[in-house]
């Protein structure tokens, strides 16, 4: 048989991504890796034809750029392309029978990456974020906590309902992501519930309203979106006299690094911030106040079931 291009055979891979219910979200950033990072060099070329220098070939123009592309620095975008690249490859010699493709016919060595620090506000800094948010408008202020003290992403701030507000029981539960205005499920799929802060229960208090089932709304009733929410925050960070990003998901970093420095169980923070994966919560513990001080003092002879001289019974 004859084997299709990568560009004939792509779409096949965007379909079958969908029936194993990848979420669209993830479905956009494949289509949109593959149409702009790897169609325009290696679309035309047949499955069987591409090889690893075509592989390397790529990563140098990634990151060299090109006279109409600028290079990339982050060497994790560029693992990312590739991945799409290796999964669609992969995926073609499953499917054999219909495609011809025996086998990978390249290798694709992802490069080294070194992991980034991540950035959050010192709690000073939050604090003065939260109240210049509260004097900007009173949804900021609750777009400040939701983030900083519950740990909701954009799309969950988006699709937080009244009813996920449980006044009773001082929490809220996040079940819903807004993406492209549609309610999806969150980004690990499950629903989670986060108690409730002081603060933040106070703010959803004042701000309870009859104009619609979600919390948040535009002036004009509409339910709030991904602009308007990024619009308030730039205000607030104006306010507060910071660095004017715009960018929610710093709220989230804060929070999961909150509850790092505060001494909270690795386990207890993956739980109240949703993460799949337990190496996502590791970033914040280096934050632990002592921990490398304490877990030292583990080997002196004197600590509690201390170590025992060698031929020494136990």
């Amino acid at each position: 048989k004859e084997v299709p291009t990568l560009t004939e055979f792509f779409p096949r891979c965007l379909r079958a991504s969908a029936a194993d219910g990848q979420k669209d979200s993830g479905i956009d950033s494949k289509k949109a890796i593959f149409r702009r990072h790897i169609e325009p060099h290696l679309g035309h070329k047949r499955l069987n034809e591409i090889t690893t220098e075509d592989i390397e070939g790529l990563k140098e123009t990634y990151l060299r750029g090109t006279p109409t592309t600028a290079p990339t620095r982050e060497r994790k975008t560029i693992n990312n392309r590739l991945t799409v690249l290796n999964k669609a490859l992969k995926l073609a010699v499953d499917w054999n029978d219909s495609t011809g493709l025996e086998r990978v016919p390249c290798k694709i060595r992802l490069l080294k990456v070194v992991p980034k620090e991540v950035n959050f506000y010192e709690a000073d800094v939050y604090d003065a974020l939260a109240e210049a948010a509260a004097k900007v408008d009173p949804r900021a202020h609750i777009i400040v906590l939701l983030g900083g003290d519950a740990g909701l992403r954009l799309g969950e701030m988006i699709g937080l309902k009244q009813t996920d507000v449980d006044f009773r029981r001082h929490q809220i539960t996040i079940q819903r992501n807004v993406y492209k205005g549609r309610e999806v499920p969150t980004k690990s799929g499950k629903p989670r519930v986060v108690p409730m802060t002081d603060a933040l229960e106070k703010a959803l208090q004042q701000h309870r309203h009859l104009r619609g089932p979600r919390v948040l709304y535009r002036d004009d009733g509409r339910p709030v979106s991904a602009k308007r929410i990024h619009m308030w925050m730039k205000q607030a960070q104006k306010r507060a006299g910071l660095e004017q990003t715009s960018q929610i998901h710093i709220l989230r970093h804060t929070f999961c690094s909150r509850l790092a420095m505060k001494n909270a169980p690795v386990r207890t923070i993956q739980e109240l911030a949703g993460h799949q994966h337990l190496s996502t919560t590791l970033r914040y513990m280096h934050l632990t106040p002592g921990a490398t001080h304490e877990a030292i003092k583990l080997l002196n002879p004197d600590a509690r079931g201390g170590i025992l001289e060698t031929g020494t019974k136990s």
